[in-house]
């Protein structure tokens, strides 16, 4: 079966329960560091799971695992994990709670709630999702993720403060 794009009316045909698969799903993250150097990193998903209903409703969570943050340097890492970013021991998890979906423009929104550092924040995700027989591909971004909003108040001249977050998260149908 080719891959199809999925549009908000094409919903429905995809009744039923869908189970992310962490070893295929990416989480990524940009910033800037001195106002130009661009930072890139990830995150490792630990679980999720979508169920979409005959109407086409659809419900779903993600979460990211906050201590497999890696931008590959390691001293950068490390302050990462400290209370003045995640405090990781305290936060272990990213969670993204879907709450509806949307057209918008030639893709999805995908609205949610995102739970980090112990705060919960409304938050909409643009998406484009494609199904390949039994597995979806949902491919989501927010471009300005401002980490104030949750309490991540540390900076240093220069600090980014807005993000952007891409996940590509692949779910199996079933499974």
């Amino acid at each position: 079966m080719p891959i199809t794009d999925v549009s908000l009316s094409d919903l429905s045909r995809y009744t039923g329960t869908w189970t992310l698969d962490p070893a295929q799903t990416t989480v990524t993250f940009r910033t800037k560091a001195m106002w130009l150097l661009p930072v890139k990193g990830t995150a490792k998903a630990a679980s999720g799971a979508a169920k979409v209903d005959a109407d086409g409703k659809v419900e779903g969570r993600l979460s990211i695992d906050m201590k497999s943050i890696s931008t590959g340097m390691a001293k950068r890492d490390q302050h990462l994990q400290t209370a003045d970013f995640f405090d990781t021991e305290k936060y272990p998890t990213m969670e993204f709670e879907l709450s509806g979906v949307r057209a918008q423009g030639d893709g999805l929104a995908l609205d949610g709630q995102l739970r980090l550092h112990g705060q919960e924040q409304p938050v909409s995700l643009v998406a484009r999702v494609s199904v390949e027989g039994e597995r979806a591909t949902i491919a989501a971004s927010i471009d300005d993720l401002d980490r104030r909003r949750w309490g991540i108040e540390w900076t240093k001249m220069g600090a980014g403060v807005h993000n952007r977050v891409e996940v590509t998260a692949v779910f199996a149908k079933g499974a």
